[in-house]
């Protein structure tokens, strides 16, 4: 790694981008969350689950439909993918144009239309962009191809239950602190949502081992050691075990303020002992993202850079280095850039949990989730 650690890298980033803030440190510390969430969102992009991704989607809680919470990512069973042609007129791209397009392919009216831009003039692109909502499912749209003359683009149809879930924690440390004050609260509230979403269910024996539990539809409990019953159901085609699982997947980030090399902290194990899945970005991951495309990109990776500057300029206009909103020419250089680095980016993350896993692993459990009939489980 070019630093010495992420602390001295948010530094160099707070002197190089931050410097007219009043705590250019936190500010810096601010963006690199916003990076996490990023590199999250681009590796399933990657990973091939753009249709199925909706961004900041509201998840009811298993048995309490009363609460529901946002996360950053939830991938949905898709109904149905649509193709469709407009012209490329410099206009912005919006839900209106797009449904009156698929007008001619099925009934929109059991759709409503969400005012949202899958492309607005000032070339901002709308990650997982929802034209539409009905009872049961959304209508989300994204590039297919991008002519001289028109747009070709995919329309999917996502069912409301998701079959997973992405969370992303990252706290800094404040300077004359051994850890963010706030890393207890944010483990804890991760660990809520992971332990509220799916109908497998944590439990413990007396000596401290994980077993899970699931309700089959006669209200029958099944009971299994964890692994072995998120392993089950996750290769299963039983109605009753998958129809309202969530597999549960965090991000975090940031070594020394949640656990040493040595040993997990309190905050990790909250974590590690709530989410099906806790993959740990490396510092030397986030810091490879950092050197290659904001602060010394070659000529290809320009855009990336400008597109993030500008969006945290003393004098900004509108921000386009989000996770739901992206620079169009960046958005583009992003995915080359994952496309091509796959097996190095995979490679910055570790598995925290489950123990002995890959996050290949991973990637092939959420493909099988993937390729369920959910329409006949539901």
């Amino acid at each position: 790694m070019a630093y010495e650690s992420v602390d001295k890298l948010q530094n160099a980033l707070g002197e190089k981008v931050f410097h007219y803030t009043k705590d250019k440190k936190k500010a810096a510390g601010r963006a690199l969350g916003t990076m996490v969430e990023i590199i999250t969102y681009y590796l399933l992009k990657t990973w091939k689950f753009n249709n199925s991704t909706s961004i900041e989607r509201g998840l009811v809680e298993y048995g309490n439909d009363a609460i529901t919470h946002n996360v950053e990512y939830s991938l949905h069973p898709i109904v149905k993918e649509y193709e469709l042609i407009i012209p490329n007129n410099g206009t912005s791209i919006t839900a209106s144009i797009i449904l009156r397009a698929l007008s001619d392919k099925i009934d929109v009216s059991k759709f409503t239309k969400k005012n949202n831009n899958l492309l607005d003039k000032h070339n901002i692109l709308r990650n997982a962009c929802t034209i539409g909502e009905s009872v049961d499912s959304f209508l989300l749209t994204s590039f297919k191809k991008i002519n001289k003359s028109n747009y070709e683009l995919f329309v999917f149809e996502q069912l409301h239950k998701p079959y997973a879930m992405f969370e992303c924690k990252r706290v800094g440390i404040e300077d004359g602190m051994k850890k963010g004050p706030q890393t207890i609260e944010k483990a804890k509230q991760g660990a809520y949502v992971a332990r509220a979403a799916s109908s497998l269910q944590k439990i413990r024996t007396d000596s401290g081992e994980k077993y899970g539990i699931i309700y089959r539809s006669n209200n029958e409990p099944y009971i299994k050691p964890y692994i072995e019953l998120m392993e089950e159901i996750i290769y299963s085609n039983d109605s009753d075990l998958l129809k309202k699982f969530i597999l549960t997947v965090g991000v975090v980030s940031n070594h020394g303020n949640w656990f040493t090399a040595e040993n997990h902290n309190k905050e990790l194990k909250v974590l590690a002992q709530s989410y099906d899945w806790l993959i740990f970005l490396t510092d030397n991951g986030l810091a490879q993202f950092i050197d290659d495309l904001l602060l010394n990109p070659i000529p290809e990776y320009k855009k990336v850079q400008d597109a993030f500057r500008s969006s945290y300029a003393a004098e900004k206009k509108r921000n386009v280095f989000t996770k739901v909103k992206m620079d169009f020419e960046s958005d583009a250089v992003l995915l080359k850039y994952f496309n091509d680095k796959q097996d190095s980016i995979e490679k910055w993350f570790n598995v925290i949990a489950p123990k002995n896993k890959t996050i290949t692993e991973l990637k092939n459990e959420l493909a099988e989730l993937s390729k369920k009939n959910w329409i006949k489980l539901l």
